[in-house]
């Protein structure tokens, strides 16, 4: 009997899994079933692959798993063939597919309206949502020839090819700069500020933060600037920097350094220009604008706007003081008591004026901090007598008595009964605090539930229970209105205010809401960087100026350090006192006369002490001036021109992102969540149309990541392009667009 030769798998072939394996060469595909050849099929033929590997899968040779991973398929290609041998056997893979012919859904209307709505830089998905038709529809017409793509791919200005062309630039003049006529002409004195021109681009990095110009414009980012700021010479106007520091703000570009990472002729862009200013010459440009007082009075001019404005939200203002650590050289400032970080640092003090939801008017800084109550009656209070608008008459404080001009909100460091009468008797201000000397706790069945409207528009139930009370020392008491709140825990915070007026849920929403300002503290820190130093260097103070004689500060320190210890002593002495030793235990009762007796040694020495410090405090001056102060103890002010102008801008761009806010909190929607959106909207891509011929600067942007937060931003959109604000500088009108992936019809997409 003969013997039988058995195959073998050729050498080099592939192994699909334990039992098949696949030999491929430029002849044909073989495919072995242990050591015989089951199937084969020329290399490009795709239907017979199909074929053969979902038999091999259906018969149970191999997992879907060993095709993908063998050929480098997709699994939704590997179900695809499976599903059609399933259904339909080996003969469904070689049948022509069945062409249903649809009817003429373009007509000639359509076609034309689609043309046009291309033309005018629409995309796909947005023309076919106009027309009604589907998308593959557009799509086919658009590959058969009979529409042609937008003209504005044509001709827009791709990031790649700007790229190139600011990079060429660089051989000129300077990188980006393309501009060569408007500069030659500024450097000469020819041109002052260049004309504002855009052009079509596609995706501007930060192209979103258009869409905050509106806001900005209307908190008056323009507002007197000219008057005020000046005309700084050469290529960049006052508008070009006030409007490229307002965007670094919304885009969270903190300092002026760091525009050096970004690509300069990309945020030209979004001011009509070829580039922004290099980091030199925009520092000069706001030393410029700054200089004298010029930011001073520009920053007063738009708090006396935005107290104007905002009229009817003002009867009550915040007022808080805010320390800008400073770890400098140049000079060696006072220490303050920073209670975020719990430390005496150097640094200056800040006092803040705000609303009921944070919004500031403005700021006094103070670089010899005398203290709130002194500010208060010093810089604000004159400050707001001055600038509040729809204050009552004469007339109408005389036949009210209860009523108030406005009424003030701080914390416990503005707490004085003589400042509140002070306040009420001289102006007739109301004044709320926190009682720093509340007294034994008010039986609970005082209390009774109230329901309050917080300022933000947010409804709490509060505990509350209110009492009149004589406030301060016998001779100087003031009687005012005192409410306490009653917690869970069963604390009670007392508040103390002379606003008359006031229902008792009113006065208490309003001290309450005084933590606004803590998180407008907190907030512009973290994202606005309120506290960085933008100008190096000092300046000296007037020699006219008073400031707390370093004698008496340490004469006055060393009295309390006294005080303290005869505190210590006297409550010693007095549980001696309560607790006696026996005498019938002679020795304990020895060492406690001894002890005792020490003690009162101890206590009235330190009691001559004090009385002698009291008496040299007395005899020394408190505050001195300026040139009366030694050397050793002087120090000098920071630069406070270009630090000032910057935070005004910064002042204008948290308003305008906080009306936004507004535009977007809904049921579903609150604060943090708005300004998160926000966030990730000003630093999002933009297509740049300037159309002339219907005077419009279109703003076209790609949707978010979630179909809520395209609503809601294309909601946002609406409102803003209602407006009609115009780019500063031309007649273009500012349109917003929303470009999504799905086709959801957002609103009005053309004309």
């Amino acid at each position: 009997m003969p013997q039988l030769i058995l195959p073998l798998i050729p050498e080099g072939a592939s192994r699909i899994n334990d039992l098949v394996n696949v030999y491929r060469d430029d002849q044909r595909w073989t495919y072995y079933y242990g050591t015989y050849p089951i199937h084969y099929h020329d290399p490009d033929d795709q239907r017979m692959f199909r074929v053969v590997t979902s038999q091999l899968i259906e018969s149970g040779a191999c997992r879907p798993v060993h095709i993908i991973k063998t050929f480098g398929i997709s699994k939704s290609g590997v179900d695809r063939a499976l599903k059609k041998l399933r259904t339909g056997g080996v003969k469904a893979f070689f049948e022509k597919p069945v062409r249903i012919k649809s009817g003429n859904v373009l007509t000639k209307e359509l076609l034309k309206k689609a043309q046009l709505l291309l033309d005018k830089g629409n995309t796909r998905n947005d023309v076919a949502d106009v027309i009604c038709v589907k998308y593959d529809t557009l799509r086919k017409a658009i590959n058969t020839g009979r529409l042609r793509e937008t003209k504005d791919n044509e001709t827009a200005i791709s990031k790649s090819t700007r790229s190139v062309a600011d990079a060429e630039a660089a051989d000129g003049i300077g990188t980006a700069c393309t501009r060569v006529g408007e500069r030659v002409l500024a450097s000469i004195g020819k041109c002052v500020g260049a004309a504002v021109h855009f052009e079509l681009c596609l995706d501007v990095p930060n192209g979103g933060v258009l869409c905050a110009l509106p806001a900005l414009l209307e908190n008056g980012l323009l507002s007197g600037a000219k008057e005020m700021l000046g005309t700084i010479k050469g290529y960049y106007s006052v508008f070009h920097v006030l409007v490229l520091m307002a965007f670094m703000a919304l885009c969270r570009i903190k300092t002026v350094e760091q525009l050096k990472k970004k690509a300069p002729g990309e945020l030209g862009k979004l001011l009509g220009l070829d580039r922004i200013p290099e980091v030199r010459c925009l520092r000069k440009k706001l030393d410029e604008m700054s200089v004298g007082d010029a930011a001073e009075l520009w920053a007063a001019h738009l708090s006396g706007r935005w107290l104007e404005d905002e009229h009817e939200e003002i009867g009550t203002l915040y007022i808080d003081g805010h320390v800008r650590v400073y770890n400098g050289r140049l000079t060696k400032l006072p220490r303050r008591y920073v209670s975020r970080q719990r430390l005496c640092l150097r640094g200056t003090t800040d006092y803040w004026v705000n609303d009921a939801i944070g919004r500031p008017f403005f700021m006094v800084e103070k670089a010899m901090d005398p203290g709130l109550l002194k500010t208060l009656k010093k810089d604000i209070v004159p400050r707001l007598l001055k600038d509040v608008p729809n204050q009552p008459t004469c007339r109408e404080l005389d036949d009210n008595p209860l009523l108030s001009r406005f009424i003030l909100v701080f914390d416990r460091e503005g707490y004085s009964p003589d400042f509140f009468d002070e306040m009420w008797r001289e102006h007739r201000i109301g004044c709320i605090t926190y009682h720093k000397h509340q007294g034994a706790s008010w039986p609970r069945e005082w209390f009774d539930e109230y329901k309050a409207d917080m300022p933000g528009g947010e409804t709490v139930e509060m505990r509350l229970c209110e009492m009149g009370s004589l406030v301060g020392s016998a001779k100087k008491s003031v009687w005012m209105r005192e409410v306490r709140k009653l917690t869970e825990s069963g604390h009670q915070t007392s508040i103390i205010s002379t606003a008359y007026d006031l229902d008792l849920t009113q006065l208490s929403t309003r001290m309450f809401s005084r933590w606004c300002q803590e998180n407008f503290f907190r907030y512009m820190m973290q994202h606005f960087d309120i506290d960085r130093i933008v100008e190096y260097g000092d300046m000296q103070f007037p020699d006219t100026e008073e400031v707390v004689n370093p004698a008496w500060r340490e004469l006055n320190k060393q009295r309390r350090s006294v005080l303290s210890k005869l505190n210590y002593r006297n409550a010693k002495f007095a549980k001696m006192t309560l607790h006696p030793v026996a005498e019938n235990e002679p020795k304990k009762y020895e060492k406690w006369v001894k002890k005792k007796a020490e003690l009162l040694e101890e206590i009235e020495n330190f009691e001559q002490q004090s009385n002698e410090m009291l008496e040299d405090i007395k005899s020394t001056k408190k505050h001195i001036t300026w040139a009366e102060l030694e050397e050793k103890d002087r120090f000098n002010r920071l630069l406070p021109g270009r630090k000032r102008l910057t935070d005004t801008i910064k002042m204008i761009a948290y308003r305008a992102e906080t009306a936004m806010v507004g535009l977007l909190k809904g049921t579903a929607v609150d604060s943090p969540e708005a300004r998160s959106l926000l966030q990730g909207l000003f630093v999002m891509d933009a297509d740049l149309i300037p159309d002339v011929e219907l005077k419009e600067l279109r703003v076209r942007m790609h949707g978010a990541s979630t179909p809520s937060a395209n609503r809601r931003i294309h909601q946002l959109f609406e409102i803003l392009n209602e407006t009609e604000t115009k780019y500063p500088g031309t007649d273009l009108r500012l349109q917003f667009e929303l470009v999504t992936q799905n086709r959801e019809k957002f609103g009005r997409l053309c004309h």
